[in-house]
């Protein structure tokens, strides 16, 4: 809300960023120039501060018509812009499809999560690959899947279909197989506390051939890191 000061109407603009403040005051000029009247402003990196006041036939500055209408004009670009953010938002994925890899050169050794997320139509709505310094291949598989079902919660979705090559993580996600692996008792109920935010997640065991991008993902990782030129298998 605009205020009354004695510098004349003030308000504060908080954005995400310097590019949005930026772009927000090269809008904010282009109106000006179609009012014919400057405003007064700070930037500081994200802030823009505003004051707008005019010179009355007595020299003397007040706040006048002009300014309320250019500060009515402002708000209405600011609305304008959130309206048209909130029509291009995606909506949330009903259902998703998860990828998951880890891997670890040495076993233990140098070591790097990846997943890949996926719409039922195959569209990439979420990839990374994490390097996670000297631990097991394991850890590894199981901290992929920790991070893969972070993001697909973060995206919305109801529910998801985890595909890995790792016969241990899904069998014991599933239940078939008891961990006998103390270290990943944790991981592994951190993981049961994220599927209960799900309506429905699934395990599934695929080949390694069938789970290259999430495994693209763990060497990407682990060359960025080591400083490697080319890919390297992991274990």
């Amino acid at each position: 809300m605009w205020q009354e000061t004695k510098h004349g109407l003030y308000k504060q603009f908080n954005f995400a960023n310097f590019n949005e403040a930026f772009m927000f005051m090269t809008q904010v000029a282009a109106l000006a120039h179609e009012y014919h009247h400057y405003p007064r402003w700070e930037n500081e990196w994200s802030v823009v501060q505003i004051w707008l006041m005019s010179m009355n036939h007595n020299g003397e500055r007040q706040i006048t018509e002009v300014d309320s209408q250019l500060s009515q004009a402002i708000d209405a670009l600011l609305d304008k812009q959130k309206a048209a953010q909130k029509a291009q938002a995606v909506p949330a994925p009903e259902k998703v499809k998860v990828f998951a890899d880890g891997g670890s050169r040495g076993n233990p050794g140098p070591s790097a999560s990846g997943y890949v997320v996926l719409d039922i139509e195959d569209r990439v709505l979420a990839e990374a690959g994490v390097y996670l310094g000297i631990t097991t291949n394991n850890q590894a598989e199981y901290t992929a899947l920790k991070l893969a079902l972070e993001a697909c919660h973060k995206l919305g979705a109801a529910e998801v279909q985890v595909y890995m090559d790792s016969m241990l993580v899904v069998n014991q996600m599933k239940g078939i197989f008891k961990i006998s692996n103390r270290d990943l008792w944790p991981i592994h109920e951190a993981i049961k506390q994220l599927v209960a935010h799900f309506k429905h997640v699934s395990f599934q065991h695929v080949p390694r051939e069938f789970n290259k991008l999430a495994d693209a993902q763990v060497n990407l990782a682990l060359d960025t890191e080591l400083g490697i030129t080319h890919l390297s298998p992991v274990a």
